[in-house]
């Protein structure tokens, strides 16, 4: 029995999407589309390179352990914290890497982002143009008045994204965690649903 949809009931696609679908965004070059098992040997692969997880929160050393980052994309969107997408090649469908939100809070609509791109291709401008896709979806679909980031100050690359997508420095956390046996200094970022 097919499932009744409104004319609203639409990603950023165009294609009519059920309830529990999920949304799936293109772009221009891109394809944002759900994890899928085959991606975790890329996964593994980009959570396991030291320059990728240099300023990332999360690292593998087997392609096992990969498994808790993959159950985590599916438990996050089934419990509505969040949603991850894997970012594709959009005529090929080659995996580039991840863009997605986590710590969802519905009651004051605000968002965390995150993301990062396999060193093959980053300079690409693969990440700002997934991360508007992202940003607008969130916006539009999701209620979401904030985006917020942190970003370790050390990270060049993050801040020059935060500034391509249209998010704001509020300010700077000095030495609030300690990675890697040394002092992190995080900035906070936000962007205003303007819309």
């Amino acid at each position: 029995m097919k499932n009744k949809m409104s004319p609203n009931d639409k990603n950023l696609t165009g294609i009519p999407e059920s309830p529990n679908s999920f949304p799936v965004l293109t772009t221009e070059r891109l394809l944002l589309r759900r994890f899928q098992p085959d991606d975790m040997e890329l996964v593994y692969k980009g959570l396991s390179h030291p320059e990728v997880i240099r300023h990332y929160g999360v690292r593998y050393d087997s392609l096992e352990a990969t498994q808790e980052q993959m159950d985590w994309f599916a438990e996050i969107e089934r419990e509505e914290k969040g949603i991850w997408w894997a970012v594709c090649n959009r005529d090929e469908n080659t995996f580039l890497g991840a863009v997605g939100f986590n710590n969802w809070s519905k009651e004051h609509r605000n968002i965390e982002i995150g993301y990062w791109l396999l060193t093959e291709y980053w300079g690409s401008g693969v990440i700002g143009e997934a991360g508007r896709a992202a940003c607008d979806y969130a916006f539009q679909k999701m209620s979401v008045h904030r985006i917020e980031a942190v970003v370790e100050t050390e990270n060049s690359n993050s801040k020059k994204i935060m500034a391509q997508l249209g998010f704001e420095l509020e300010g700077i956390m000095r030495d609030c965690e300690i990675k890697d046996g040394k002092w992190v200094s995080l900035e906070m970022y936000s962007k205003l649903n303007r819309m």
